[in-house]
């Protein structure tokens, strides 16, 4: 039997346990499980930690079980790589081994406040004022605002950190110490990727960075130990695969980049998830966005291996529409149906959706945005709205596809994709015309799983599957080639443009009078008072 090695993707909306051979990366078995979101007040997204670390030993066990029934000897598991949503943040006891607090999901808006108090003390109010250092504007989005939130609003958190208690990490930490033994001497640590995500970790000299800790006034003693993203960190404690190291460890974009293959300068790849991603690989110098890009670290493959970058645009709400039409609207009664529904419309009929329920990020990276439905009629319907949804990501992607070409200066001429999302082909197709480009989807679609189960083979001392460019395995995939003119494109593309403009500046975060939200000011001014139209901004 060849080796075989595994991976845990604990992503936004489930948890994977999967199985890959190592010297064909063929899928042998997995098994998933949901996990829930909670949302508290409106704009809050929470997970439960122990809810996910349950969902992982669950999934690890019945995988198990299931190559059992194939008659697989789970022996012949070398390693286990961690992939995971990335900035979701968590803080907990490592003497009683319990979370502090729910998880903070990466989307979560409860910062907004906070973003702005940060962005006022900074020189000429400045959102990219951080970025020299961290490659990232200062934003909801990142851990750092959201365990100042914690440490400024939660009084378990201060405690522990008072009494030196507290560990901060994001999922791939948590996952980690727990699965290496817990309070009974679990490793503490995460991986350049994740830490590149923090605004605490100076992409640069690869390590914690003082002046920023001192910027969120976060004390580095609750961090974690920063590694690369493919090495030996611990072994498996307490479960079916007790013994056997945990090896790999990427953030869940960067772990599809490497299990897209792309290793090369220039090569890209976009993920359909919760939200959407696209990543490009700038090789092993960062390069910096003036378009509204992150920069971020894309992978180190070993301890002794070069460090090397991404640019990254990224979309808070793409699956996660399908998700909000099933559960608050009841327009689809499951996430498969859209696609059904929106090829019975076959156009939306001047119908566009910008789903900024989180904000904008990339290229925007407004906070004040709101989600929109524009261009209605009487003859709209629930088929016209599931076809504006599915455009909706394809007119994200492309606008961030736009600002790669314009910072790398080099555009991209195909899009490789992956993800959930990617099985529904009136999608693949939708984007291939809107981008009017070739968009290439690998038949396995669980790319993210197999980057990690690439990192923790590969490592020193695992060393069971080989990265060499003329060992990688080749993946079979299909190609979606665009069917309409580019005029029609450009027209729908500067149509969805207008529309993102008019979800702009919707609301700032200015609690008034009322915890209920009613007495919420808009844009400085009470409700029933018409605000001063806020100029409209051209920086990203």
């Amino acid at each position: 039997m060849d080796p075989l090695v595994a991976a845990i993707d604990q992503g936004t909306s489930s948890t994977r346990f999967l199985v890959f051979n190592a010297k064909t990366a063929e899928l042998l078995s997995h098994h998933q499980v949901e996990v829930n979101q909670s949302y508290p007040k409106e704009g809050w997204v929470e997970e439960d930690p122990k809810e996910i670390m349950q969902s992982v030993y669950e999934c690890i066990e019945r995988t198990c079980e299931k190559l059992h029934q194939l008659n697989i000897d789970i022996s012949n598991i070398k390693a286990v790589g961690v992939t995971n949503q990335r900035e979701t943040t968590l803080v907990w006891d490592k003497e009683t081994g319990e979370p502090l607090y729910n998880a903070i999901v990466w989307l979560d808006l409860r910062t907004q406040s906070t973003v702005e108090r940060l962005i006022n003390k900074t020189p000429g109010q400045n959102k990219n004022h951080l970025k020299h250092k961290t490659g990232l504007p200062i934003s909801t989005y990142f851990s750092a605002v959201k365990l100042r939130w914690l440490l400024d609003n939660v009084e378990e958190v201060r405690q522990a950190v008072l009494s030196e208690r507290a560990m901060f990490g994001t999922v791939d930490s948590w996952i980690i110490w727990c699965l290496t033994g817990g309070r009974n001497g679990g490793v503490h640590c995460t991986d350049v990727t994740n830490a590149s995500r923090t605004m605490l970790f100076n992409i640069h000299t690869m390590e914690w960075d003082p002046e920023l800790c001192r910027y969120f006034d976060v004390p580095m003693e609750i961090l974690p130990k920063v590694r690369s993203s493919s090495e030996i960190y611990g072994w498996m404690k307490s479960s079916s695969l007790t013994g056997i190291p945990i090896s790999g460890c990427l953030g869940d974009q960067s772990a599809a980049l490497v299990g897209q293959m792309c290793f090369k300068e220039g090569q890209a790849k976009n993920t359909y998830g919760t939200g959407c991603f696209l990543l490009r690989n700038t090789g092993t110098k960062p390069v910096m966005s003036d378009h509204g890009l992150l920069t971020t670290v894309a992978y180190k493959m070993g301890k002794e291996e070069p460090v090397c970058y991404a640019l990254e645009g990224s979309v808070a709400i793409a699956g996660a529409v399908v998700r909000w039409l099933k559960d608050n609207m009841g327009i689809v009664q499951s996430s498969s149906e859209i696609e059904t529904l929106a090829a019975a419309a076959g156009s939306s009929y001047g119908c566009y959706f910008v789903p900024a329920f989180s904000g904008l990020y990339a290229p925007y990276w407004e906070p004040s945005a709101r989600g929109i439905i524009c261009g209605l009629t009487q003859f709209t319907n629930r088929n016209h709205l599931a076809f504006a949804a599915l455009e909706a990501v394809c007119f994200q992607t492309r606008e961030i596809l736009e600002a790669m070409n314009q910072d790398s200066g080099i555009p991209l001429t195909m899009l490789q994709v992956d993800g959930g999302m990617t099985s529904n082909r009136l999608l693949m197709q939708l984007q291939a015309d809107i981008l009017c480009m070739s968009v290439v989807r690998p038949t396995m679609s669980e790319t993210t799983a197999l980057g990690a189960a690439m990192a923790a083979g590969a490592a020193e001392g695992v060393e069971v599957w080989n990265l060499s460019p003329d060992h990688l395995p080749h993946v079979t995939s299909e190609k979606y080639i665009p069917q309409i003119n580019c005029d029609e494109s450009e027209f729908r593309f500067a149509r969805w443009k207008k529309a993102v403009q008019r979800a702009m500046n919707w609301e700032t975060i200015e609690p008034c009078c009322s915890s209920n939200g009613l007495g919420k000011k808009m844009n400085g001014a009470p409700w029933g008072v018409p605000p001063t139209p806020p100029p409209i901004r051209a920086d990203p």
